[in-house]
């Protein structure tokens, strides 16, 4: 038989299981701490936005229609 009955009693973890874990945290932390320094170089308020001197309102002109397409010219077989 290929598989057996596997113990639960007997199965843990192990200690890669534990490395992952630790690595995970670490790196959450590295990440935490990272983020935190970020948001303290930022200021506490931003200048409010201004427009730009030459916008232009959105014009409510009816779009325009394109001519159709002609169909391609016959290619010449230059075997």
């Amino acid at each position: 038989m290929l598989a057996q009955a596997v113990d639960p009693s007997r199965v843990s973890a192990g200690p890669l299981g534990l490395l992952v874990v630790v690595l995970m945290v670490i790196a959450t932390v590295l990440l935490i701490r990272n983020m935190n320094g970020r948001l303290k170089r930022l200021p506490r308020e931003f200048p409010p936005p201004t427009v730009p001197p030459q916008a232009a309102p959105p014009t409510t002109a009816p779009p325009t229609t394109a001519k159709p397409m002609e169909p391609p010219a016959p290619r010449e077989d230059r075997s």
